[in-house]
């Protein structure tokens, strides 16, 4: 068995599941996804616990069995208590604004970077003194945000000399070491 996928999932109080065929729809408080499964997976849920099986041991269903199960349980998570990434612009003179859903980027070029972000995806841009710029992405739904971050984060990556670029928040960055003068 999938070591993922045979843990069953506790639906928490205020989430709604329901599953028509192979869709499973999930309804909470922070919003609504749904999830196509395939066939191949079969799912049961009784007493606010859903628990997915596979009918044999293929390697092509033993991988679709931890995905779906992986995938069920991110929606779960994400309508009930949400997901959240924060990324730090790291560089001299790198700026960043909110302008509702609209993300305008300073980040070195000749010119500014507009994002305009998805309605599902909450903005927050913060900028402090003496500290580098942090914008605050936060969804009910993990792939779109996750989307979104590598989005941003593609921009302008972090260059291993100096570590200069946009990174996720507490992100470790491996250093080279640049050129030694000559003696």
């Amino acid at each position: 068995m999938s070591r993922i996928g045979k843990n069953p999932i506790t639906v928490p109080s205020g989430v709604e599941l329901s599953i028509q065929g192979n869709v499973v729809s999930v309804k909470g408080p922070k919003g609504e996804l749904t999830q196509e499964v395939d066939e191949v997976i079969s799912m049961e849920y009784a007493d606010n616990v859903l628990t997915l099986s596979r009918p044999n041991d293929d390697k092509e269903v033993r991988s679709k069995h931890g995905l779906y199960r992986a995938l069920v349980q991110n929606m779960i998570t994400g309508v009930s208590e949400g997901y959240k990434v924060q990324l730090q612009m790291v560089g001299v003179g790198f700026r960043a604004a909110a302008q509702g859903q609209q993300l305008n980027l300073s980040l070195g070029y000749s010119h500014p970077i507009i994002i305009e972000l998805p309605k599902e995806v909450k903005l927050e841009a913060e900028t402090k003194k003496g500290e580098a710029p942090l914008v605050t992405l936060s969804s009910h739904d993990k792939q779109l945000l996750g989307t979104v971050a590598a989005k941003i984060r593609s921009l302008r990556k972090i260059e291993p000399y100096k570590g200069k670029g946009v990174r996720f928040l507490g992100e470790q960055i491996r250093r080279k070491a640049g050129k030694t003068a000559a003696k």
